[in-house]
């Protein structure tokens, strides 16, 4: 095995196709998550003894350090898309990244990828933006070197985006369009985000030198929410309703939605819809490291197919 790899936060959508990559690749690897017995689902990615998970808060700094410690790669994917309990913006997304800055630099940890979102930016009304601008500048702050990575939407089998989407139309006779769906959003396949940490770990080679560097990552292809729901319909082969509601209707429900345990939309996630989610025309992407970004007709019918009429089989 080649290098030890920690990865925080791992047992989600993009950090479970992160863990099998470096599996292939031989790499031991750490794995930092809430709640280990729920992830041990990554082990068999793995030989016997490749994979170690860990539970437990990312937030207390003897077990971040402990993982950090033997590590010659960290790869941080905390983040939230709403506050919950404990789960705050300004600690997971404002503070860790520096904390794991300040110990990479402590154990010298060659490289730091933390993946952070397109939108991030001190300016921005959304706390959820504020807090991930905040974080870049603390991990940058604390180890130079680290590199950046900020996705648009990531889409591929397990995504949360097009199949709550495709899900929502198997049972309700319409689709949102927040704002009328004129917001734009440049989906990333997720296995294009793995290339990419691919070449941030030095697995996969590649011309640029990324340690220090903020890469924005989106698909092919610049789409609307309305016609991302378009597609959505297309693949599953439903007919429903594209019902435009107005922001500041959204934001008046999100007000009572907040006070539901989990709720379905948050005033600042409203926000964020008044925001296109696209790759800004002089930042670094995909293309600056080599790789082809896919299309989602490529990958869609993979998956969203078992939302048709009578199932994936279905003529």
């Amino acid at each position: 095995m080649q290098k030890t790899v920690t990865v925080i936060g791992g047992s989600g959508f993009i950090g479970r196709a992160t863990v099998e990559m470096l599996a292939r690749a031989r790499m031991r690897v750490i794995v930092l998550c809430r709640n280990a017995e729920r992830a041990k689902y990554l082990k068999p990615m793995g030989h016997v003894g490749q994979i170690t998970l860990v539970s437990g808060d990312a937030l207390n700094d003897e077990i971040l350090e402990s993982v950090i410690k033997p590590a010659d790669a960290v790869i941080n994917f905390v983040g939230i898309l709403a506050e919950t309990g404990g789960q705050r913006f300004d600690t997971l997304q404002g503070v860790l990244p520096g904390k794991i800055g300040m110990l990479a630099t402590k154990h010298d940890v060659t490289d730091v990828i933390h993946i952070s979102a397109i939108g991030a930016d001190v300016n921005s009304s959304s706390v959820y933006a504020r807090t991930k601008a905040a974080g870049e500048a603390g991990l940058h702050s604390a180890f130079p070197d680290g590199i950046i990575l900020r996705p648009s939407i990531v889409f591929g089998p397990r995504d949360s985006f097009f199949n709550r989407f495709a899900g929502m139309a198997v049972k309700a006779p319409a689709l949102p369009l927040p704002g009328g769906g004129s917001m734009r959003m440049q989906p990333v396949y997720v296995g294009d985000v793995v290339a990419a940490i691919e070449a941030c770990v030095g697995i996969r080679k590649i011309k640029i030198k990324p340690r220090g560097k903020v890469f924005e990552l989106g698909g092919p292809d610049i789409y609307s929410f309305r016609q991302l729901m378009e597609i959505t319909l297309l693949q599953t082969r439903r007919r429903r309703l594209l019902l435009p509601v107005p922001l500041s209707l959204m934001s008046l429900g999100a007000v009572f939605a907040g006070l539901l345990p989990s709720p379905p939309v948050t005033v600042d996630q409203v926000k964020l819809l008044k925001m296109d989610n696209i790759v800004a025309k002089n930042a670094l992407s995909l293309a600056d490291m080599g790789i082809t970004a896919t299309s989602m007709d490529a990958i869609l019918p993979s998956y969203l197919a078992r939302f048709r009429p009578g199932g994936q089989f279905s003529r």
